[in-house]
């Protein structure tokens, strides 16, 4: 090893060394007030210690050896609590790496099956992971048809009576948006689809259009029963539920068939090649089984105070529904003449963490999709702020918000003469 450098490992440089005079200040947590839920929840720390111990089980879920045995009985016990928490046989829920990931193994898993491009019907507020998707199979000839929605993102559903047709195989509809937090009458919608293949004539198609979900957003605090709802394929995460980032589930009813994405091994009952993340399961799991309903009123009471009051004190707009339409943690405004970035650098000097919206798409220069499909007039587009409450939140944080916002628009309007 050349003498300029120390044997100390450094994990911020390349190579994990620290050259003779270079210093590094030592980092640590930041602490603030954390509103950012909706992109990444913190971990909870009894999920942080199921995976700890966890990570003693070093065998392989797939190896017929006791080591693999007692790592395969603990993935199928994890299973188990996600299965019974969505309503599911065991064999019905998919581990993914993340809830874009099921999303995908969803939409193309599908698409894969049908020998001819048939018609895919979904919204214009989609997550980006499933809008992807969506774009991908248009390019290669499928009929992507989206539903109307209203000022307030919730689909108009007699247009999707309207739309429905023999042609369309999938229908995925995002249960609780990620940006303005509207929640769609799942139930209502599921009725619609099928009452319509009731009316179709018996062929071996009667399973479709399958009904799809995204509820990452949900899972924290909607019912997420699938037998409820009435959906064939439903998605979720760790990352929005106080769980492990890199782990996300497929719910698949038994009568759907879908094509891997992953090809290379039978894990997962054939649909997702590769060794389980084993820790991240268990994450996962213990995540689901520390939810309570409950936190939605607590979070749902400071959401509504925090809207009543910001309207009061500032001339914002609110994007999204109000009540219960809209997800309990959720708030989205717009602040008119000013731009989203400069805000959130200046609320991360206050140590405030909000975004402007979806995360998987936060270094885009363009408007919000979202935003733009439900009607925002342009002049509001630029100043979103999304602010998402977590388990964590108290009124004081709320407060807090309330009174440095004011601060920084006036400093702002005086800094650009807006």
């Amino acid at each position: 090893m050349s003498r300029v450098l120390k044997k100390t490992i450094y994990p911020h440089t390349h190579f994990g060394y620290k050259p003779k005079g270079l210093k590094f200040k030592k980092s640590k947590m930041s602490v603030g007030v954390y509103l950012d839920n909706s992109a990444s929840t913190p971990i909870d720390p009894e999920v942080l210690k199921e995976m700890v111990e966890t990570s003693k089980l070093y065998g392989n879920p797939s190896s017929f050896n006791n080591a693999g045995r007692e790592a395969r009985n603990k993935l199928e016990e994890c299973r188990l609590t996600i299965a019974r928490f969505i309503g599911v046989r065991t064999e019905e829920a998919i581990f993914t790496s993340s809830g874009s990931e099921a999303n995908n193994l969803a939409i193309f898993g599908l698409a894969s099956l049908s020998s001819k491009k048939g018609e895919i019907i979904s919204t214009p507020i989609e997550h980006p992971s499933v809008l992807g998707p969506l774009k991908k199979l248009e390019n290669l000839g499928w009929k992507i048809t989206y539903l109307k929605v209203n000022h307030g993102g919730l689909v108009d559903l007699e247009d999707l009576k309207q739309k429905l047709n023999p042609r369309v195989v999938l229908v995925s509809i995002i249960y609780a948006n990620n940006e303005i937090g509207t929640i769609q009458p799942i139930v209502k919608i599921s009725k619609i689809i099928n009452d319509f293949k009731k009316n179709l004539p018996p062929t071996t198609y009667n399973l479709q259009p399958i009904f799809h979900i995204d509820a990452c957003q949900a899972a924290g605090y909607l019912d997420m029963n699938v037998n409820n709802l009435g959906v064939d394929l439903m998605t979720f995460n760790g990352a929005k539920i106080y769980g492990p980032k890199g782990v996300g589930v497929l719910c698949k009813k038994r009568v759907v068939k879908l094509n891997p994405l992953i090809h290379g091994g039978d894990q997962e009952y054939g649909l997702r090649a590769g060794t389980e993340n084993l820790p991240a399961v268990a994450g996962l799991a213990k995540a689901v089984f520390l939810i309570d309903k409950n936190e939605g009123l607590k979070v749902m009471k400071l959401r509504d105070y925090f809207l009543d009051k910001v309207t009061q004190i500032l001339p914002v707009k609110i994007n999204g529904p109000r009540g219960g339409a809209r997800l309990a943690n959720n708030i989205n405004i717009s602040v008119p003449g000013l731009d989203s970035e400069n805000i959130l650098l200046e609320l991360d000097k206050y140590g405030v963490y909000a975004s402007a919206g979806s995360a998987c798409t936060a270094h885009l220069v363009e408007p919000s999709h979202v935003l733009k499909a439900i009607g925002v007039k342009n002049e509001y587009l630029s100043g979103v702020l999304r602010f998402s409450l977590g388990r964590q939140t108290t009124k004081k944080n709320i407060d807090y918000v309330l009174e440095v916002l004011p601060k920084i628009m006036a400093n702002l309007k005086q800094r650009y003469k807006k």
